[in-house]
């Protein structure tokens, strides 16, 4: 297996329930190595950066959204069934919650550490996340109730999907130096 970087970000929810500790603790646990950790308060270009506008990666969110919403009670919080339609609304909602206070963005590196760490968070709903996950254990949101209530679901972390992806995220979220 190769050595890879990946980034995960520390989300609001997870800053503001002081959770940072227990999180490093579980990549630490499966021999992720952090070998880069800052405290990032994401401005609206930074965080227009990360969360595209692209046909991809909104109508991924829109799908994500509708297998677990399902169409009617989408159709009825949307007021569509759409999946770009949705994951503009989504991606607004993700804009205002990333913007909201300082993330923790870490580098990781490790055998396969992207597969590695998205196995170790669970999966993007906290609600139906497996037990012994990050997500599963600490996570206390779900999707249908963060539509519901018209926000971001609070899923405690980020966690790059791909290699490529966490190359581009790495190089966006440590462009610079950031003093507190």
């Amino acid at each position: 297996m190769a050595i890879e970087e990946t980034l995960v970000l520390i989300k609001p929810d997870g800053m503001r329930r002081n959770l940072i500790g227990k999180i490093i603790a579980r990549f630490e646990k499966e021999q992720l190595k952090i070998i880069g950790l800052k405290l990032v308060k994401a401005d609206k270009k930074l965080a227009e950066k990360h969360y595209t506008d692209t046909d991809t990666q909104v109508i991924g969110m829109g799908n994500k959204t509708l297998g677990t919403t399902g169409e009617k009670k989408s159709n009825e919080i949307f007021g569509t069934i759409e999946p770009k339609e949705i994951g503009l609304q989504l991606r607004d909602w993700l804009l205002q919650f990333i913007t909201s206070i300082p993330v923790a963005a870490m580098v990781l590196e490790g055998e396969d550490a992207v597969q590695k760490v998205r196995k170790i968070a669970g999966f993007t709903d906290p609600s139906k996340a497996d037990k012994g996950t990050i997500r599963g254990d600490m996570g206390v949101d779900s999707i249908p109730k963060a539509n519901e209530e018209r926000r971001a679901t609070e899923n405690l972390i980020h966690a790059s999907g791909s290699v490529e992806e966490a190359k581009q995220e790495i190089a966006l979220w440590f462009s610079k130096v950031v003093y507190y």
